[in-house]
């Protein structure tokens, strides 16, 4: 069923709503009261053990790295999550948000807002719909209209997440760059710079509403039918409007879903995201470039680390970041660029409430996630036959809970066999000297891990996602940091039924890193 937000009259369906000749947006002021910042913590903080043992249902990857600042509390000055108010500011003034620009942005520009994006789950899960979405834009050449990372799309600033204040909204600015946010298409590309929700709402007042019902009745839950049949009953759907201002419908399911991406349906989709811009002139933010270079000496030689990075992002530089190095959508890092580090061995390890999501994946005989089953890859999962539908076996359970929530002596034990395979695949040549552990575990069961992971070998060194040196901007989004870590390690040992490391092996796919070198517990 299509609707319309409002009626609209027979000159406005081909004109965006607007009488000035420059639509850029005005600043919106910050919120800089204290004091209703303080009044705002302590209510939420008053009813956070109410709220968390109703319980909150999240999915994948939130439990993780929704906000790894917020797992231990590190005296600062700021004693508050920061709000990005400066990237939210420098989205709203891009300046492909002006109506005066010349073809195919202006006023003869046209837009895809998907409204009903995920919200309330991990980066994850919210990156791998974020970049499909975006392919699809960019497909049917219509101007993406990027939101925020959002965990609640309407309430206060902040929310409050395991007992923690998290940011309700994270601007994509603070996590990556490139064109999903507003860069540059490459030459040639016929499509408009993607632009702010903000800017598409203040243009298009009355988009043409479209329920996702209404391609994926059908298909949204059909086994049978690859995501690319969904994604070109779409194109087909987008290319026949006329009408410049698509919006979909806010409260409809989500038109790539994780019932697409928990599965190899989505691989159906590789060939063309593999080969888009969306996915080559991907980048990570300034702000997390820089977390990575403040942080290589634990990974790697800083002088041969960081010879990708500009200048000013270098740990080297003593002077400050100005804004406009630090406020950057432009491509700095693209992924034919992040070259292995040699000797790195990475981790992914989940903890905490994982144990729970572990034995609800086994009792739905849960599958891996899509782009961690290419056919290349060495380490394979199939669902058992026996289990489903909400029951399980005890041999099942533990089947899932080695793979998904392994024991330091299964992980001890799997890191034993992926050097002998790389011994005997390389010899000495390759040989792995460091350990990084992508991990949400306590500092007591971090402890016991290293020392079991010592006694597997003389490592150089044995790190974890709590070793890092974290600003007060860079804690929220931490989980990125992690991920080009991980992008570049030499050899991954991952987690199939994690979201974060199927974007980090969908990476590592792209750089044509050996199929060998990413691995699965």
């Amino acid at each position: 069923m299509v609707r319309h937000k409002a009626s609209r009259s027979m000159d406005d369906d081909m004109v965006l709503p607007v009488s000035h000749s420059d639509m850029r947006l005005p600043s919106r002021p910050y919120l800089t009261k204290r004091s209703a910042r303080v009044l705002l913590i302590l209510a939420l903080a008053s009813c956070a053990l109410v709220v968390f043992r109703l319980g909150h249902s999240t999915r994948d990857d939130a439990s993780q790295y929704l906000y790894l600042g917020a797992m231990e509390d590190n005296s600062t000055e700021n004693k508050l999550p920061p709000l990005y108010e400066s990237y939210h500011d420098y989205e709203r003034h891009l300046p492909q948000h002006n109506l005066s620009l010349p073809y195919p942005e202006g006023r003869d520009a046209k837009f895809f807002w998907a409204a009903n994006h995920v919200h309330s789950s991990g980066w994850g899960n919210s990156m791998q719909e974020l970049l499909v979405n975006a392919l699809l834009s960019h497909t049917v050449n219509r101007a993406f209209v990027f939101d925020n990372y959002t965990w609640d799309p309407d309430g206060p600033d902040y929310s409050v997440y395991n007992g923690k204040l998290i940011p309700s909204r994270i601007p994509h600015s603070a996590i990556i760059s490139g064109p999903i946010i507003g860069s540059s298409w490459p030459p040639g590309d016929p499509t408009p710079r993607s632009v702010s929700r903000e800017y598409f709402e203040r243009v298009c007042p009355h988009p043409l509403i479209i329920d996702s019902y209404e391609i994926n009745k059908d298909l949204r839950l059909d086994t049978s039918v690859p995501a690319s049949v969904i994604f070109d009953k779409w194109v087909d759907r987008l290319n026949s409007v006329r009408d410049p201002c698509i919006e979909i419908k806010r409260s409809s399911f989500q038109i790539f879903e994780i019932w697409l991406f928990g599965s190899s349906r989505i691989l159906s989709l590789w060939p063309r995201l593999s080969n888009s811009p969306i996915l080559r002139n991907f980048s990570w933010s300034p702000l997390v470039l820089q977390a990575y270079a403040q942080n290589a000496h634990l990974f790697d030689s800083p002088s041969r680390s960081l010879s990708f990075l500009p200048s000013y992002l270098r740990p080297s530089n003593t002077a400050p970041i100005s804004p406009a190095e630090l406020h950057n959508v432009e491509p700095l890092l693209t992924p034919d660029k992040t070259n292995p580090v040699p000797g790195l061995l990475a981790l992914h390890i989940r903890r905490g409430d994982f144990a729970d999501h572990c034995a609800h994946l086994a009792k739905w005989a849960a599958d891996w996630n899509g782009f961690n089953k290419f056919a290349a890859l060495p380490d394979k999962f199939r669902p058992p036959p026996d289990g489903g539908r909400g029951h399980t076996t005890e041999e099942n359970l533990q089947m899932y809970m080695k793979r998904c929530f392994p024991t330091i002596e299964q992980i001890t034990d799997k890191v034993r066999k992926v050097l002998e395979e790389q011994h005997s695949l390389y010899g000495n040549s390759r040989e792995l000297k460091r350990v990084y552990v992508m991990t949400n575990g306590d500092k007591e069961w971090l402890e016991e891990l290293k020392a079991a992971l010592l006694r597997v070998k003389r490592w150089e060194a044995v790190l974890t996602s709590r070793d890092l040196s974290l600003g007060w901007e860079t804690k929220p989004v931490a989980q990125a940091v992690d991920m080009l870590v991980g992008q570049r390690a030499q050899v991954l040992i991952g987690n199939g039924f994690s979201s974060l490391t199927s974007n980090i092996v969908m990476f590592r796919m792209l750089r044509e890193l050996p199929p060998e070198d990413t691995r699965f517990w």
